[in-house]
């Protein structure tokens, strides 16, 4: 007869210690400072060099929902480094502008084009949410895209005049 043990407190101890050395170092901040931290450095990463907007006036009225965005959204789950930024990036675009959130999906969009997506794939993500989401989500997404590539156009001439 087969006999299974199961391993003692000690045991399961050393696999989650052995479970956690094995994963990506930028998944093991431990701290929410280090991981706030994280978060702000990927915002950095994305915008320029800047601060995302939004992430502060949201840090403004509400200090929380600003600081677990920071440290999990930002810092846990866009710190990963399982996909490169424009694979993440036109991701987020398609997630948000099938779901018909435009105004998120303008900021990723803006990081899309930040970390080198060409206006063409960008719009290649929205004519593939027609299919899921609809003609009517994507029709919004365009609009808000276009809006997107105006100003990132501006931006960029303005730059390049200096």
């Amino acid at each position: 007869m087969l006999s299974i043990t199961t391993p003692g407190k000690a045991s399961l101890a050393s696999l989650a210690l052995a479970a956690t050395a094995a994963l990506p170092f930028t998944a093991q901040a431990t701290t929410t400072e280090a991981r706030s931290e994280r978060g702000a450095e990927m915002i950095r990463h994305l915008n320029n060099g800047e601060a995302q907007p939004n992430l502060e006036a949201m840090r403004e009225e509400f200090p929380f929902l600003a600081e677990a965005t920071e440290a999990y959204a930002l810092g846990d789950v866009w710190g990963r480094d399982v996909l490169d930024d424009r694979t993440r990036q036109l991701a987020a675009v398609a997630a948000m502008a099938a779901m018909g959130e435009t105004g998120i999906m303008r900021v990723h969009a803006g990081y899309a084009l930040n970390v080198g997506v060409s206006e063409e794939e960008l719009k290649e993500v929205i004519y593939m949410i027609t299919v899921p989401a609809g003609f009517t989500r994507a029709i919004t997404a365009s609009q808000a895209l276009s809006e997107v590539f105006a100003e990132h156009r501006s931006t960029s001439r303005m730059e390049s005049s200096q």
